[in-house]
């Protein structure tokens, strides 16, 4: 699934801003489908409310009843398209398409069903062609139901728990249990656009790189749908528009002498190389000559692991980055360009070259930024909360595989992403794990050969029946906060033996995927006390002192947890979200940030091969 660009061939509608939205708060959620509320405008069968388009519905409003909601809502857009979309010639399609929503999907147009779609975090998309051409100057309705409910077999699981007893609880009462600890947002999170096509047209194209000093090749497969009659050309176009390469037909490879290749950033003095991949396509359909022209960003890069390193492009690689949440205020999960252009600004202040995808697939818009700037990704699919039996049964694995396959098409061809991970935090001890994981896990090595796959773990190392699988271990420990709170002096023996067991068993190169403290800002205690910022930047020092022996030997990357606070369920141990991060949830920065900042340098400048690297040469966004 192509990301939607505008090109001389297609043209695009962008259907953000305000959308009308109301949720079923019938007994069983189902008023909507019982009435057909798709059947006419939403306006016309009850009251209606403003919701803006992209964002999570939960806070927005001062309805506390949809701060908690679980079940369907429904939203509804009417949009005017062009007169010359609409003509009923064969010849262009029109596509609408869902960056993602959370987590159940159906959509209809003019009362019509287009698409059904399972699970949050990747985009879907539906042919429209047939349902709105023909009737120029109409208005397109479109009407979109999303269910956030989340069951054993869902990503991410959850189950619902009915308080039966009247006694204690409001008649038809539940609640949505989940095992994980981050606000189940729900709404349409990511952009909504239309766009044409050509009725034959380019569906997809594959690229994987190799190189060498001198000279890389780029192999590359196009996939047409609409006429097995067609002609292709490829053009490869470096930073300043000069072709370096071409090619003709569905698939082969592609030359290019002494390549600019990807780097991550601070490793180069140029990271983020990207080259152009133009393909133009030709065909005969209706008695009309169509041309299809498509542009893909393209980074020259490779990737290879060893028993002891991570190499990119042949080259020591060491992860010293964050794990991230896409969290704010009133937003929710729902894409926000100031959020994410300030985001990375902080990133690259930070010196941090790469980050994890906890614990979902994170916007396109997002990723291309990563590619753009050199900041290598660990992708990880929403599998987090995978804490029962049922939840490693069949039905879960099918799902599983489908959600692998969305996230494989839509993120293959990024140079920013160098591992795929499967899951976090599963209860991987659990006997099925073995097989479920083997079979998730090779089935992503079948999608895609070029990537290690990794997914990440908190059993204990004897107990772990997922990691003989993985590439790479990544492993999470809270020595002194979830263990032993308070007691900061076992960190450098518990950490030492961790890496110790894991390394001796697995002979494996290993990535402490999560380590950290809650500090509540302005919160100050010396001698350090929990929750106090003295006390986060004392475990964080304790653990960076055990890194710097092992990164000598066969550790490979520290992401720290987490890169912003970011909201909870609420609970007894969380106060208004989880504290954990160096920065408070609006971006300011906590004294950890400054105690990472002085850290991430450093390394970087130890690893670079570069002049030294100052923190003044960041070129901000």
């Amino acid at each position: 699934m192509l990301y939607p660009r505008e090109t001389p061939s297609r043209e695009l509608k962008e259907l953000g801003g305000l959308w009308s939205f109301r949720a079923d708060f019938s007994a069983g959620r189902a008023a909507g489908f019982a009435q057909r509320w798709y059947r006419q405008p939403l306006r016309q069968t009850g009251p209606v409310i403003d919701m803006p388009v992209p964002a999570s519905f939960n806070d927005i409003t001062q309805d506390p009843n949809l701060e908690n909601y679980i079940g369907w809502v429904w939203y509804e857009k009417e949009v005017l398209l062009p007169r010359r979309w609409l003509q009923d010639d064969l010849n262009t399609r029109v596509v609408l398409r869902f960056g993602s929503a959370h987590y159940y999907s159906i959509v209809w147009v003019n009362g019509v069903q287009v698409a059904e779609h399972e699970g949050g975090h990747l985009p879907f998309e539906a042919d429209i062609s047939s349902v709105v051409q023909g009737s120029p100057g109409i208005p397109c309705r479109i009407t979109v139901a999303i269910n956030n409910t989340l069951t054993p077999h869902t990503l991410p699981p959850g189950s619902i728990q009915y308080m039966n007893d009247v006694s204690k609880y409001p008649k038809n009462y539940f609640v949505q249990n989940i095992k994980f600890d981050f606000f189940n947002y729900a709404g349409i999170h990511r952009p909504v656009v239309l766009y044409t096509t050509p009725s034959v047209y380019i569906d997809d194209i594959t690229v994987t790189t190799t190189s060498s000093e001198s000279v890389a090749m780029v192999q590359y497969q196009v996939s047409v749908v609409g006429s097995a009659l067609y002609s292709l050309s490829l053009s490869l176009r470096d930073q300043e528009g000069k072709v370096v390469a071409t090619g003709d037909g569905p698939a082969g490879e592609l030359k290019v002498l002494d390549p600019n290749l990807w780097w991550p950033y601070l490793m180069h003095e140029n990271p983020g190389y990207r080259y152009s991949l133009e393909v133009k396509l030709q065909a005969q359909a209706n008695g009309a000559l169509l041309e299809d022209v498509y542009t893909l960003p393209v980074g020259i890069r490779t990737v290879h692991v060893t028993s002891t390193q991570f190499l990119i492009n042949g080259k020591p690689f060491y992860f010293h980055g964050v794990n991230k949440h896409e969290d704010a205020d009133i937003r929710g999960k729902g894409l926000d360009w100031p959020l994410v252009v300030k985001d990375f600004n902080l990133l690259r202040w930070l010196g941090a070259n790469s980050f994890r995808t906890s614990h979902y697939p994170y916007a396109e818009e997002i990723m291309d930024l990563c590619d753009a700037y050199g900041i290598v990704v660990i992708d990880e699919c929403p599998g987090v909360g995978i804490k029962t039996a049922e939840s490693f049964g069949n039905k879960s694995l099918q799902h599983h595989l489908v959600v692998m396959e969305e996230l494989v098409r839509r993120d293959k061809n990024r140079p920013s992403v160098v591992m795929w991970s499967v899951a976090n935090e599963p209860a991987s001890q659990l006997p099925p794990a073995a097989y479920y994981f083997k079979t998730v896990i090779a089935h992503t090595k079948a999608l895609d050969p070029s990537r290690p796959v990794t997914f990440v773990t908190d059993v204990n190392y004897a107990l772990d029946h997922g990691a003989p699988y993985v590439d790479v271990i990544c492993v999470n420990s809270y020595f002194s906060w979830y263990h032993d709170p308070g007691h900061l002096e076992v960190i450098p023996l518990q950490l030492t033996t961790q890496f110790e067991n894991w390394y001796k068993t697995y002979q494996k190169p290993i990535i402490q995927s999560e380590y950290g403290a809650d500090s509540v800002p302005g919160l100050h205690s010396d001698p350090p006390l929990m929750f106090s910022e003295e006390y986060q930047k004392a475990m964080l020092k304790e653990y960076h002192s055990v890194f710097d022996k092992k990164r000598k030997e066969y550790v490979i990357g520290e992401l720290i947890w987490n890169f912003a606070d970011f909201m909870t369920n609420q609970g007894t141990t969380r106060v208004l979200g989880n504290k954990k991060g160096i920065f408070t949830r609006q971006r300011q920065p906590k004294s950890a940030a400054f105690v990472l900042r002085e850290r991430y340098w450093k390394i970087a400048n130890e690893s670079s091969c570069l002049p030294p690297i100052t923190k003044s040469h960041i070129c901000f966004l």
